[in-house]
């Protein structure tokens, strides 16, 4: 009889219980080793932002599996036979000898643990900027329970009136709701000129945006934080800006995280040119017998075809299980992903998948996008709500390359769908045919969606002709003579308008009528609240004989720029 296999995996948060409990179902018989440094297991580090805002009761329900039962480590050896081994530090990895060097932080006595294969899932560490001031008190970086137990117990003990978020991804702006949740005053900083920067291109960001400082959130962007400043108590005072200064008691660093590869560094394995561990397909480190995966290994690109570096709780998941089929003899290859993001942002869902524009363009792609706003279901029932949309596509191929959503509507379906598209390499054209459910408390009959690929099927074929909010602010920069023409009733006009000057208001059922005195030379830009009526309007004045018209994408709801409210006095026709 064969001695039984000796798996160790190191980390236990992710992709390290996943790989064991996979191991653990396709080989019954094998020893399974899992060393965690921390004293937490198997944990939801995604849900600590509402944890801190109190809409989770309690840490243990980010401990607990659905059902309520606690994954700690008497679960996982009495339900699965897996030693799980908390407070236990790797110092080295020994190849050559196929042994672990371990530390029991509890009485520092240190023993090695013997390995036929090894897995390396330790994760990635908050960066902490090299600033003046990061180790003030009060200063927090939010990745672990203790993170958030300790946000929290700051937040009860010193009942800070104002709060400084630095980083405007995902969790930063997680952070600001569940700190305004406190009642406390929360001002965003962000080094670049958008929320949610590198996901989200600058028409979406800035839909976001509006609605984080209509929540009273104070956002600064184009800033970098240059230090933080403390009182006679040493106690976090100010925030230091390239820009200025404001005032703070307390402050979340959110500005990224960075791979653990230390470990595998020192032992000789190869790093990829991202910062994290290089695997093949099978999610095999440059030593046969070492795995690695989730926030610390390389993840593969199925758009760029190229490994690139994410933090995913949902994708570390994946590759844990691809790695406990691997390590038990099986030949299973990681597929990839396409970069999927989704957030709640107050009231907002805010996410992408595939490529933005900017990043499409960056790669090398010919690319062309549409904004295609809408409601998530029928608008005859009194819930519906609007979802910012936004599709980019290859030109020449037709080739779905990404979908961003900003709003109070489910942006999150759409999200899902694209990200399917995008797995299977779908088309704009294949796209606008997707069957999808429909009714009317669901959906509206051609889903949001899939008009978005029908708008793009129009501008790939050339049946549309448009252009975006930055364009049009490109155009006013050069000094072009244009027309952007507000095509909305009177009372849209009056609620809400562009403020620019050379936007006029000409609602659509007039515009056959007032055609006939406008010259024909000009560059005219119809526009609506969102962009049908826009493009409606294109149509007709192409049908008059006007050879310069483009409907302006996304209409009011995707302007990035200043808007009029209230009343006009007179409106200009």
């Amino acid at each position: 009889m064969s001695a039984a296999l000796k798996i160790v995996i190191v980390g236990g948060v992710a992709a390290g219980p996943k790989a064991a409990a996979r191991a653990r179902r396709c080989d019954p018989q094998a020893e399974i080793t899992i060393l965690e440094r921390g004293d937490y297991i198997s944990y939801s580090a995604c849900g600590l932002p509402y944890l801190i805002s109190g809409e989770i009761p309690t840490v243990k329900h980010i401990l607990a599996s659905p059902a309520g039962v606690m994954r700690d480590a008497e679960y996982f050896r009495s339900v699965k036979n897996i030693n799980f081994l908390t407070g236990k530090e790797v110092l080295a990895l020994h190849r050559d000898r196929k042994v672990v060097e371990v530390r029991d932080l509890a009485t520092g006595a240190q023993e090695t643990c013997p390995y036929d294969k090894l897995v390396l899932a330790t994760g990635a560490s908050p960066v902490r900027p090299r600033v003046p001031g990061i180790d003030v008190k009060d200063v927090f970086v939010i990745r672990q329970p203790r993170d958030g137990l300790a946000i929290m117990a700051a937040l009860k003990d010193l009942k800070p009136k104002r709060a400084a978020v630095v980083g405007a991804g995902a969790i930063g702006l997680e952070m600001a709701e569940a700190l305004v949740e406190w009642g406390v005053e929360v001002t965003v900083v962000e080094a670049l000129d958008q929320v949610f920067p590198g996901l989200l291109d600058f028409e979406m960001g800035a839909l976001l945006r509006r609605n984080l400082e209509s929540k009273g959130v104070k956002v600064r962007l184009g800033e970098r934080v240059t230090s933080f400043g403390s009182d006679a108590d040493e106690n976090l005072s100010r925030v230091y800006t390239d820009k200025g200064e404001f005032p703070a008691e307390l402050a979340v660093v959110a500005v990224g995280v960075r791979p653990n590869v230390d470990l595998a560094r020192q032992a000789g394995l190869k790093i990829g040119a991202t910062g994290a561990i290089q695997v093949d397909r099978e999610l095999r480190t440059s030593d046969p017998d070492i795995y690695a995966g989730g926030d610390c290994a390389e993840n593969y690109h199925r758009l760029l075809k190229r490994p690139v570096v994410v933090s995913s709780g949902q994708l570390a998941n994946i590759q844990g299980r691809v790695i406990g089929t691997n390590l038990t003899g099986g030949h299973m290859e990681y597929q990839g992903m396409v970069g999927t993001v989704v957030a709640k942002v107050f009231d907002y869902t805010a996410g992408a998948t595939g490529l933005s524009e900017d990043a499409a363009r960056r790669e090398g792609f010919d690319v062309v996008s549409a904004l295609v706003p809408g409601l998530d279901h029928a608008h005859y029932l009194p819930d519906a709500l609007f979802v910012g949309l936004k599709m980019v596509a290859d030109k020449a191929s037709g080739r779905l390359l990404g979908v961003q959503v900003v709003g109070p509507g489910d942006g999150a379906k759409r999200l899902d769908v694209a990200a399917a598209a995008l797995t299977l390499g779908a088309t704009v054209a294949d796209l606008t045919q997707f069957n999808l459910g429909y009714a009317p408390p669901y959906s509206v009959a051609i889903d949001l969606l899939v008009n978005a690929a029908q708008v793009m099927q129009n501008k790939l074929t050339g049946l549309a002709q448009a252009v975006s909010p930055l364009e049009v602010a490109e155009l006013t920069e050069k000094g072009e003579d244009f027309m952007l023409l507000d095509v909305r009733t009177p009372a849209e006009f009056q609620q809400v308008r562009l403020k620019h000057p050379k936007a006029f208001a000409m609602p659509l059922g007039r515009l056959r009528d007032k055609a006939q005195i406008l010259p024909k030379d000009k560059l005219y830009i119809p526009f609506c609240q969102y962009s049908l009526r826009g493009y409606e309007a294109e149509k007709i004045l192409e049908g008059l004989g006007f050879k310069r018209v483009k409907f302006m994408d996304g209409g009011v709801t995707h302007w990035p720029f200043e808007l009029e409210y209230g009343t006009k006095e007179k409106s200009k026709t």
